[in-house]
């Protein structure tokens, strides 16, 4: 179990470091905003049809 570790270990320090292509950004940016939007779609509605009674 070490040794495949090792092994692993290895192979990605070996591998070269690719950056980010700039649909992937866009793409990644979208989720992160959609992600935030849908967030906050569902505050509204569980705090406009849920109300909580104290």
């Amino acid at each position: 179990m070490a040794e495949e570790k090792l092994k692993l270990s290895e192979e990605l320090s070996k591998m070269k470091k690719e950056p980010l292509l700039p649909i992937e950004k866009k793409l990644i940016a979208y989720i992160i905003v959609l992600g935030v939007a849908l967030l906050i779609l569902l505050a509204w509605i569980s705090s406009a049809f849920f109300k909580v009674k104290p």
